[in-house]
């Protein structure tokens, strides 16, 4: 029985993977399950270097295998007028699959990850995609179709996200702005990814959590992808994983850069610098601004407890359109979770117990243009209240119902009251270069990456 199990398994996955043995199938099988079926980590393959002979495969999946050629059809051979953008791991090209491709398998548009021969990543990040991918399903994390291996090609199809990355929705130049609640729904939404991963059986560390790497659906729905980096977490009693740095400049903590230690810890720093983005409208690193804002971090998050500083850095997009304790709120999280200590920072779960309520705020306007109808009593008109009456009548009330207004300044010009408007920050890329470059997410620019032998 176990030579047919092993066959068929090999037929399974004919180029890239083998069996050795059972008694490693026997082992895996007693294991506690997180999905459907026992996960599979790195650990479980044989040799310390992953080459295309492995011990186990991917059975029970649900990961459909494509050939190239069929790849080819779906994406119109990779046309220029379906790419979507490139990354460290190489382009990316949107398809089109037909509900006649494979059983079961429905009609649907694909985002299909071509592996650069040439690039930074490799096989070893192709595998890794697939191994976590491939097992762990979440609404929060982006979800693998299939795969292709088939020589020397490497290849991964995943569902179609049509907004692209919370990178170019928040920074690209000419957008629209997103609004206070999107930003917190993204940012909750992301969150129960992170606590998905840090909560599984085997628990499973992100490492490269940043804005191009949140993808977003029709409706905003935020979902994790790539990766390529992740690594599974710390069992027993074990407090870290001990790893070569690799990540992204400005995301990465300062415990993990200097020692190599990895941590669940270290996935909510990142978070808290993508929460910080979403405050600010700023990126994480802008070599263009002055010298002491250059680091997101280092400039704002002295200012994040202090209610007159953090009206200074909110993102000048909003325009006043936030609410007050929200933004108070949100800014005192990011603050935890960027602290230099880890074990100060909050566990994930925390992190979406504290914006759950966040994404229900309002988010009136602030310092609005006000106009009084004149009121006629005995055939007269009333007499109107002094401007300063009205005025702070109009701020209690914002006061009592949350809203933002300090230093929102109003002004009377030819008796209209008009809202004066924080100026606009320049929006200025930011190429920051430290150690390998790398770059993740559909339609997103090129990243730096933190690698040490």
């Amino acid at each position: 029985m176990a030579v047919k199990k092993n066959e068929w398994l090999h037929s399974f996955l004919p180029t890239c993977f083998k069996i050795e043995d059972t008694s490693t199938m026997k082992r895996i099988k007693g294991e506690k399950k997180t999905n459907s079926f026992p996960r599979l980590s790195m650990s479980d393959f044989s040799g310390s270097t992953i080459t295309e002979d492995l011990s186990i495969s991917l059975a029970g999946s649900n990961l459909y295998i494509f050939t190239l050629q069929e790849l080819k059809v779906i994406t119109q051979s990779f046309s220029s007028s379906n790419f979507l953008g490139e990354g460290g791991f190489g382009p990316v090209h949107k398809g089109f699959i037909d509900d006649k491709l494979r059983p079961g398998l429905k009609a649907q548009p694909v985002a299909v990850k071509l592996l650069d021969l040439d690039g930074k990543q490799g096989h070893r990040e192709w595998l890794t995609e697939v191994i976590f991918l491939g097992q762990l399903r979440h609404s929060n994390l982006v979800k693998l179709i299939g795969y292709c291996c088939e020589d020397e090609h490497r290849l991964l199809v995943y569902e179609y996200l049509p907004r692209g990355s919370l990178e170019n929705q928040l920074f690209r130049r000419y957008s629209v702005s997103l609004p206070w609640s999107t930003r917190m729904k993204i940012a909750l939404e992301a969150a129960k990814g992170l606590a998905f991963l840090h909560e599984a059986d085997k628990p499973v560390l992100f490492r490269d959590f940043k804005a191009s790497n949140i993808l977003l659906d029709s409706d905003y729905t935020a979902k994790l992808s790539d990766f390529g980096l992740a690594k599974d977490g710390p069992e027993g009693d074990k407090s870290h994983v001990s790893t070569r740095v690799m990540g992204t400049h400005g995301y990465a903590c300062p415990e993990y850069i200097l020692t190599g230690h990895l941590t669940a810890a270290s996935d909510v720093y990142s978070f808290g610098v993508v929460l910080l983005e979403l405050i600010t409208g700023r990126k994480s690193v802008d070599k263009n601004r002055p010298h002491r804002e250059k680091s997101l971090t280092d400039w704002a998050r002295p200012q994040l407890k202090d209610l007159w500083k953090l009206w200074r850095i909110m993102d000048p997009r909003l325009e006043g359109t936030y609410s007050e304790t929200g933004a108070q709120k949100a800014a005192a999280l990011a603050y935890q979770c960027l602290s230099h200590r880890p074990k100060n920072r909050p566990t994930m779960r925390v992190v979406v117990e504290t914006l759950e309520p966040l994404k229900d705020f309002d988010e009136s306007s602030i310092g609005l243009f006000v106009y009084n109808v004149p009121v006629m009593k005995n055939g007269e008109l009333e007499k109107e209240e002094p401007k300063e009456t009205q005025r702070e009548k109009e701020l209690v009330v914002k006061k009592q119902n949350g809203h933002y207004h300090q230093k929102h300044k109003l002004h009377q010009d030819n008796n209209n009251i008009h809202r004066m408007r924080s100026p606009r920050s320049p929006h200025v890329p930011s190429d920051t270069i430290l150690g390998q470059s790398f770059a993740d997410g559909l339609k997103s620019p090129r990243h730096p990456r933190l690698t040490r032998s």
